[in-house]
């Protein structure tokens, strides 16, 4: 008892602060921190959603680039974990009681397959259905099969599809994909405003293509060759690329996998380099290659300084990672296993400047969990 009364005297004595030092405090909070204020009583609640409030506090957030970790405790809880690169902590977002909307089974599957603004989308294992998250107003939908027919959560790649909000606050968004059909890479697009699925057939590209304008769709990858598909207007047709590295050399890096791992995101590859020990692996080198906008091949970028490896180069068992460019900054997410434990990295190059961050992360406390999907997100606002 007499700890509630503390927190109600705290939230009172907040609250007789003066406006502009409340507005100051309250824009130094992360979104995730900003919405639980909203819950406390009813004069925070009616401050955050002044429109001018919302306005400069989205003009804020949208800046950041969130990491997103979903973990699930088989039969006990599904949990949604967000760390921002203007923050110094994890979020935790229980996410079950959204998802019971739409999955009514205790014991089902959800796997995070990626996520953009307030837009988080999941896969349903045995439904074979996508679902579609809203966490800010809490909207929750599935969406309708694609022309493909239901999909179960191996069809999905995460370098082979794009979710993209539309610029509105009015919660719709497009969800695209391309997927080779009959040998030949074909786009679907799902408009969540229309409620309808589209599809285009990518054509063989001619000569230089604006790279700096479109979007770009893993199909297939190989060791020789790559298919990927560069999305521009909607009035002109998905290109087909197939980047290949220059020489022999750098083709035949490609043969031995066993010391090499590829991590595919917007156009550009990440090649990770470990050597062995004893039973596990250490992660030496980190390189970053890119589609040319001259040749349409891949164009070595940049590789992690050897400053940085020696301070992540830890063993783990097995890795997994994910890629995106945005904005001039290319950022990339190790996840790494070993005995059991977890460890998460957070690399971001700065194209301009060539200079590489590390960015710290605290612990995920991931102990016990099982991975079911990581994400890079921006854009989460207040509406």
């Amino acid at each position: 008892m007499d700890e509630y009364h503390s927190s109600d005297t705290n939230a009172l004595g907040f609250c007789l602060l003066p406006s502009e030092l409340i507005q100051s405090i309250l824009f130094s909070l992360a979104l995730p921190e900003i919405l639980r204020m909203k819950l406390v009583n009813k004069f925070l609640s009616y401050l955050i959603s002044d429109q001018d409030f919302i306005r400069q506090c989205n003009l804020r957030s949208r800046s950041a680039t969130w990491l997103f970790v979903y973990k699930k405790r088989w039969r006990r809880d599904a949990i949604l974990h967000g760390f921002s690169d203007q923050s110094n902590r994890w979020f935790k977002i229980c996410i079950e009681d959204l998802i019971k909307q739409v999955v009514f089974y205790p014991d089902e599957d959800i796997y995070l397959l990626t996520a953009s603004g307030n837009i988080f989308l999941f896969a349903s294992n045995s439904q074979k259905a996508v679902i579609a998250v809203n966490l800010v107003s809490k909207a929750v939908k599935k969406i309708p099969p694609c022309p493909l027919g239901p999909r179960g959560t191996s069809s999905w790649r995460r370098s082979g599809m794009k979710l993209v909000p539309e610029s509105s606050d009015s919660g719709h968004f497009r969800f695209l994909f391309v997927e080779l059909v009959g040998n030949s890479p074909v786009v679907f697009e799902y408009n969540s405003e229309t409620e309808k699925w589209q599809c285009r057939e990518a054509r063989e590209g001619k000569g230089n293509f604006a790279g700096n304008d479109c979007m770009f769709l893993n199909a297939h990858n190989a060791p020789q060759e790559s298919l990927v598909v560069a999305i521009g207007s909607e009035y002109i047709p998905p290109q087909i690329l197939r980047p290949r590295f220059g020489n022999r050399e750098q083709q035949a890096s490609w043969a031995n996998v066993n010391d090499r791992r590829h991590v595919y995101g917007d156009g550009h590859v990440m090649i990770m380099r470990s050597r062995d020990q004893r039973r596990a692996k250490v992660l030496c080198s980190i390189e970053v290659w890119g589609i040319s906008l001259r040749s349409g091949n891949w164009e070595y970028v940049s590789n992690v300084p050897s400053e940085i490896m020696e301070q992540i180069g830890k063993p783990y068992g097995v890795m997994i990672g994910c890629l995106e460019a945005r904005n001039g900054r290319i950022r990339v997410v190790l996840m790494s296993n070993y005995e059991g434990s977890w460890d998460i990295i957070w690399l971001t190059y700065h194209q301009q400047s060539g200079v590489w961050n590390w960015v710290l992360l605290p612990d995920c406390k991931m102990k016990g969990a099982n991975l079911a999907g990581i994400t890079f997100s921006s854009g989460l606002s207040l509406t």
